[in-house]
């Protein structure tokens, strides 16, 4: 099996409900994800992926999250954009683009911080 996994970032600001302390006031983050690929077979030209798709169909996604309130946007209403929920949301949208491949997204990890992150599979 192999496994390909590429990093992106975006800044976004939140707030979350009820979990009590400073988290429930506005503030911000600079995430880093990670989207893991796995595939047992090689394409023609010897790879799982090209990075540059796999960064590409990353960044499209990213794009709708990037220097935004995520509390307002509807892919979040009545939830709290938590990191989990994030990753949820990638991983959702990212492994859409995978669909009818022998591809599958395997994980979509989401740092919030360089010492706090969360990871979403299947």
């Amino acid at each position: 099996m192999y496994e390909v996994t590429i990093r992106k970032s975006f800044s976004a600001a939140h707030l979350l409900k009820e979990i009590g302390g400073k988290c429930e006031t506005l503030h911000g983050h600079n995430f880093l994800v990670e989207v893991s690929v796995v595939g047992e077979s090689l394409n023609e030209e010897g790879l799982l992926i090209d990075f540059r798709i796999l960064k590409g169909w990353t960044a499209e996604v990213l794009d709708e999250l990037d220097h935004k309130y995520l509390n307002e946007l509807d892919s979040f209403k009545g939830l709290n954009p938590s990191s989990e929920q994030i990753a949820r949301f990638l991983h959702e949208r990212i492994g859409a683009r995978l669909r009818g491949t022998a591809l599958s997204l395997s994980r979509v990890k989401v740092w919030e911080s360089e010492n706090a992150s969360v990871a979403y599979s299947l």
